[in-house]
């Protein structure tokens, strides 16, 4: 059988949306094995003199548990 876990996290970026998403995947994959999907629930950025200056991502990342791990 297989189980999924889900996290709801939040990663920035000073150049853009898709930078913060990848970024967010690739610093979550250093500790948390088995990320199987991406899901972007929210984008929002931080304006600064008319310009977009932070991207903001909020994101579900699913990964599997893994069932022949000892503990």
């Amino acid at each position: 059988m297989a189980i999924e876990k889900h996290l709801k996290l939040t990663g920035t970026s000073p150049i853009s949306w898709k930078d913060a998403i990848v970024q967010t995947v690739l610093e979550t994959s250093k500790t948390i094995d088995y990320l199987t999907e991406v899901t972007v629930l929210e984008q929002k950025a931080k304006i600064n003199d008319s310009k977009m200056v932070e991207y903001f991502v909020t994101l579900d990342l699913t990964f599997t548990i893994d069932n022949d791990r000892r503990s």
